[in-house]
């Protein structure tokens, strides 16, 4: 996952807590809601991107990669 998805996930979950904290301030139900669903979201979008590069690893070890001579 790039540096760039895991800011936005960052700022995607951050937002969402405090969309959350807002409607539980203001007893607002759905804006609390909205903002528990945007945090999940954010999980859900980390954990996708996490198992694509565990994917992407595990298959550049098998089958080698051309960035292999990058990383050293």
């Amino acid at each position: 996952m790039s540096n760039e998805d895991k800011f936005e996930n960052k700022v995607d979950k951050l937002g969402g807590q405090a969309k959350e904290g807002f409607g539980k301030l203001t007893g607002d139900k759905e804006t609390e809601t909205q903002g528990k669903a945007e945090k999940s979201k954010a999980d859900v979008k980390d954990k996708l991107q996490d198992a694509g590069d565990t994917v992407k690893g595990a298959a550049a070890g098998v089958f080698g990669s051309k960035d292999d001579d990058k990383r050293a």
